[in-house]
């Protein structure tokens, strides 16, 4: 939990409009049930450990496969959130957690790992880029035009 808050915090220094802090029961029940649920593989929490304490954490989350009536060939995706508490930075933490997130991708038949970055995070750019993440696509966004007279 105290991961996930962390990175909260540090993507609101990086954009305040787009991102906030959640409610810290809303992510402990989501962590408990995560570890509670069934082991379908659905989602996977990888957690570091240094000097006793936890370090950083990767999440797992496998994406349904593509419907059969879209145009994509089915690969089956999943997305890596990776976080790394700061003093623990620089240490080999991150690349440890994407390494063994992406073995255990790989054991459940994983053929892409998607690793969405959706503000000026170049810190995470340039982790992802040296763990051997590249540019798939272009995600585009736009508020529709009601929501932004809502505002």
């Amino acid at each position: 939990m105290r991961l996930r808050l962390a990175n909260a915090q540090r993507h609101i220094e990086l954009d305040p409009a787009a991102y906030r802090l959640p409610d810290a029961g809303a992510v402990r029940r989501y962590f408990q049930d995560v570890l509670a649920g069934p082991a379908t593989g659905d989602v996977l929490v990888f957690v570091a450990v240094a000097s006793g304490q936890v370090a950083g954490m990767a999440e797992l989350v496998t994406m349904p496969d593509p419907p059969d009536h879209q145009i994509l060939v089915p690969r089956r995706a999943a997305q890596i959130h990776t976080v790394v508490l700061d003093g623990h930075r620089g240490k080999g933490v991150g690349k440890a957690l994407v390494a063994a997130a992406e073995r255990s991708a790989a054991d459940r038949g994983v053929a892409i790992l998607i690793a969405g970055i959706f503000a000026p995070n170049t810190d995470a750019i340039r982790f992802y880029t040296r763990a051997g993440f590249g540019e798939h696509g272009i995600s585009l966004s736009k508020t529709p035009s009601s929501a932004v007279a809502d505002v």
